[in-house]
């Protein structure tokens, strides 16, 4: 089944109008000249780790240590991203490392 002209057009205007809300949405609830709330300030804080988190067990989630590559390209991927994140405290650099060597892992090796 296709879509119509009119459902694309909706659909367009429905992506357009969240992401307008989404990116304005907050300076009229925060507004410059007052402090931000402490729990906003808190949820700054620990959110990120906690995408992380789920991020990684997200990617982890199928990982099965009695299949053929025992998850060796995955924790190796997973070391890589660590490890370039604490020396070089770079997120591209981090994650396009780790991908890479997950990567070629993935092709070449297992």
């Amino acid at each position: 089944m296709t879509m119509g002209i009119t459902q694309q057009i909706i659909i367009i205007a429905m992506v357009v109008l969240g992401t307008m809300l989404t990116r304005f949405v907050p300076f009229l609830v925060f507004p410059t000249g007052k402090p931000t709330p402490k729990y906003i300030q808190y949820l700054g804080k620990v959110l990120s780790s906690a995408v992380f988190g789920l991020l990684i067990i997200y990617c982890l989630r199928d990982v099965s240590l009695f299949s053929r590559s025992h998850g060796i390209p995955e924790f190796m991927g997973v070391t890589i991203v660590v490890l370039l994140h604490v020396w070089k405290k770079n997120m591209f650099l981090s994650i396009a490392g780790g991908t890479i060597v997950y990567m070629v892992l993935v092709q070449m090796i297992f």
